[in-house]
């Protein structure tokens, strides 16, 4: 198993793929769900290193990271969960580029299955590393299991180069908002539908109250 050092742990991939998809995604998030969503695949990269996984393709590992909340982009059609419209979105712009569809849809099943625990799992390593590194991001409410492959050295590295920056509380909000929009962006039961509640019952999610004691806070 390849050891990953501390200066090394931040940095994307130099790629066309890499370069493209970050053209795509940067303009279309905030600052800090942008973050989030290249802190996802540095994370995933270090649980694939921790599990010895090395049969994925790392350029669509990074694709399926950066872009699997791209269903959330307020220029987006809004007419079906923030899920599958990443992965629609994220797949049709893979094929575009040249990528095989077979891979395309690789990532497609890892962006729409990445808030289904107890299926995603079964969908292939891809699958599992981009889960995983939603997981880590959220430093402990969902997929706990995941936390302990990051140091606290190599946290923090990476969180200086991509701040936190309220990350749960701004991508709840994009998610509600994606949500509210439309009947079919939050149908029960889902993710979507269940923070769409809380809010609308609580102030507040579940997931955020939770994110006070994870490893990483808001």
């Amino acid at each position: 198993m390849t050891e990953l050092l501390p200066d090394a742990v931040a940095t994307l991939p130099a790629t066309p793929l890499a370069d493209a998809v970050i053209e795509v995604v940067r303009p279309l998030e905030s600052r800090s769900v942008f973050n989030h969503s290249v802190r996802t695949y540095l994370f995933a990269r270090l649980v694939a290193n921790r599990l010895a996984l090395s049969g994925y393709d790392d350029d669509l590992l990074f694709a399926a990271c950066v872009m699997h909340d791209i269903g959330v982009a307020p220029d987006g059609p809004h007419v079906e969960r923030f899920e599958v419209e990443g992965a629609e979105r994220a797949a049709g712009f893979l094929v575009k580029q040249g990528i095989p569809v077979a891979d395309a849809d690789q990532v497609w099943q890892a962006i729409a299955l990445h808030t289904s625990p107890g299926i995603v799992q079964h969908r292939g390593q891809l699958c599992v590393l981009v889960h995983a590194g939603v997981a880590v991001d959220f430093g402990g409410p969902i997929g706990a299991e995941y936390v302990e492959a990051v140091t606290d050295e190599q946290a923090a590295t990476i969180h200086a180069a991509y701040p936190r920056l309220e990350m749960v509380r701004s991508l709840t909000d994009a998610i509600v908002a994606q949500a509210a929009k439309n009947p079919k962006n939050a149908p029960v039961p889902s993710t979507p539908a269940d923070f769409l509640r809380e809010r609308a019952t609580d102030g507040e999610t579940r997931l955020e109250r939770a994110a006070r004691t994870s490893r990483w806070g808001n």
